[in-house]
Order: C-alpha cells, then structure tokens, then sequence
C-alpha cells in the first residue's frame, strides 16, 4: 500500500510517498481502510516539532480519517468489518501507519457512520468536532454531555466561527438549542459563520463588538470558545455573564494573556484551557458519542454551503496539504487517500 511519513522534524518536504505492507490489526484494533484524510493544525506542529516530540523512527501523520474496517483484531466483533467509520486522534502517541490505506486504529477510536453520511463529513470530525464539544461542556452550570435541548437558554459565543473548530462549535451548539453569536473578521467569514449555523455574526473589527454582542444577550454570554485568547480576553470578559466560561483551545497569534484578578475575582470567571490530549477517555468518549448522535441527526454537514469549504489535495500532495493548512487556508483540508 502506499503511505506518507516522515522520519526527521521538518518543513512539509520531509514528508514522503512510500510502499508499505499492509498491517494486521493489534488485539482490540481495528483496520481502517481509510478514504478521506482530515488536517488539522496539529498535524504540522507534531510534523515540525513544534511542542510536539517525536517518539518513533518514522511517522505517519494526520489524527482523522473516514473510511471502512476491512479486518479486525483479537477482542473486537467480527460484525464490525465492513463498517463504515470515522476516526479521531487515529496517529497521537502510536507508531506507524495511521493513516493510510490500511490504519490499524484502538476499536473505540474508529465510530460508526451512517450509511447516508459521506466521508468528507466523517473526516471532517475528530479533533475539531471533539475541541468543539470540550468547549462546550466543561461550565460551572453544565451540561456535561450535549443532546438536543441540553443548552436551552444559553448563549454561545463561537470566536472564528469561519475555523474548523468554530464551525463545530456553531453547529453542535445550535444542535444542543443555543443562541449562537459568532465573531469573524469579514464579511466572507461572516457568511460561512451564517451557513454553520450561526445566530448572529460579528465583526470585531468594525463598532462596537462587545455593545452589539449585549445587544444580543443583555445578561452576557454563559459559554466562549475562544480561538484567541490574548488578543480577545478583554472583549470576552465585557460579555461574559457571572460565572460564564472561557474555554481557550488556542491563542491565535501568540499575543500574550494578561488577567485583571479582581475582574475575574468579581465576574467569578472559569478559564477553561483544553487539548484533546490529556482530556481524559472518559470526555473523549462522551464526546464521541454526542458527535456520532449529532451526526446521525444531519447536524454537522460541510462544504461550502454549509459554512466549510473543503479543500482537496491527492496523497501524494500531502505536503501540499499541510501548507494549505499552515498558510492558515479557510475551510476544511482533505486528503483523498483511496478511490
């Protein structure tokens, strides 16, 4: 089978088009032939080292994909092969060869898609959809797993809601019955933002943002999921209600966050700071699980009329692929792996 890795830290070029054999799944694995690879902005930090060590001689990257189990391990239902799935966090801390035509992934880490669920979709989850969900449900006042209904009367604010993780944010917030504003910086992103979902979109580069978001919500804002924590704390904390939350998933721009204590002190601010990695099973599993019955319910699409444009390269512009994503490209990067 054909496969990308890369051996050495580096720019996209050390990443290369290689012949492997196709692995045997572990006990408790399952093999996915995968169709779609997702990219996310972790994908070429660990491929650059940027915080993000290498622990084997030769990597293959990317955490997402979407494809079909064509074999199973020892432990795992032999009704699963065949069965079409989405996978997250496919790559993190494992040795070759997630993704390729043939990933031998943990049987938890590939979930079932439905039949009328296209690839793209399911390659489009994992780490964005899970960020989104982390996001979501880690306020004071909960909830703790997402359903429809179980954010009646809240209001989310999705910071960049034209990025991937924004774009999932809107979506399973809107699924959950929020009240949605969205942040954006032109009037592009504003119309993806829209197609996601979004109640309302705001320029926060133009007025007033923080009057137009109370305009919206004149008790404040219960959940924001922030994409830039230092350039946009001061404007979260002027809409944030008492005891709101700011889940922070990234820092955009690297400005660095200052705290006025006493402000904090008196709004009773959570700061929720999250990656994926050390979440725990336990949230990463509930988030799977909300996600899949999103999902079923058609409340994550994606292209262009959905708020996220898929970008496309071939495997073998893998590296490609990753520049596109480096270069801060809107929308979604795919891989097409197989055909």
């Amino acid at each position: 089978m054909k496969a990308i890795v890369y051996r050495d830290n580096g720019t996209p070029d050390v990443l290369q088009l290689v012949d492997r054999d196709l692995p045997a799944p572990g006990p408790g694995e399952v093999r996915v032939r995968v169709a779609v690879s997702g990219v996310n902005p972790t994908d070429w930090q660990a491929r650059s080292g940027a915080g993000h060590p290498k622990h084997f001689p030769e990597i293959t990257p990317h955490l997402d994909g979407a494809g079909t189990i064509d074999a199973v391990g020892e432990g795992v239902d032999h009704s699963r092969v065949g069965q079409r799935v989405w996978l997250f966090m496919a790559a993190a801390g494992r040795p070759p060869p997630p993704p390729t035509p043939g990933t031998g992934v943990p049987a938890e880490q590939a979930v079932p898609l439905p039949d009328e669920t296209g690839f793209d979709v399911g390659a489009a989850l994992g780490v964005p959809a899970l960020t989104a969900h982390r996001a979501l449900t880690v306020a004071e006042d909960g909830p703790r797993r997402l359903r429809p209904g179980a954010l009646d009367g809240k209001v989310v604010l999705a910071a960049g809601g034209a990025g991937a993780v924004g774009h999932a944010v809107i979506q399973l917030a809107r699924w959950a019955g929020a009240t949605v504003i969205s942040t954006i910086s032109s009037p592009e992103k504003a119309r993806l933002a829209t197609a996601a979902g979004a109640h309302h979109v705001i320029d926060y580069r133009e007025g007033d943002p923080a009057a137009a978001i109370r305009d919206i919500a004149p008790d404040g804002v219960d959940i924001v999921a922030e994409v830039a924590l230092g350039t946009n704390l001061a404007l979260d904390l002027a809409v944030l209600r008492t005891r709101g939350t700011i889940s922070t998933y990234a820092n955009d721009g690297g400005r660095p966050v200052e705290l006025n204590v006493l402000q904090n002190m008196v709004l009773n601010t959570r700061l929720q700071f999250l990656v994926l990695y050390t979440a725990g099973p336990e949230a990463r599993a509930a988030a799977a699980q909300d996600i899949a019955a999103a999902v079923r319910d058609g409340a994550l699409p994606v292209g262009e009329e959905h708020g996220l444009p898929l970008i496309r390269f071939a495997l073998d512009r893998t590296a490609d692929a990753h520049r596109a994503v480096e270069s801060r490209a809107v929308g979604k990067v795919l891989v097409d792996v197989t055909h």
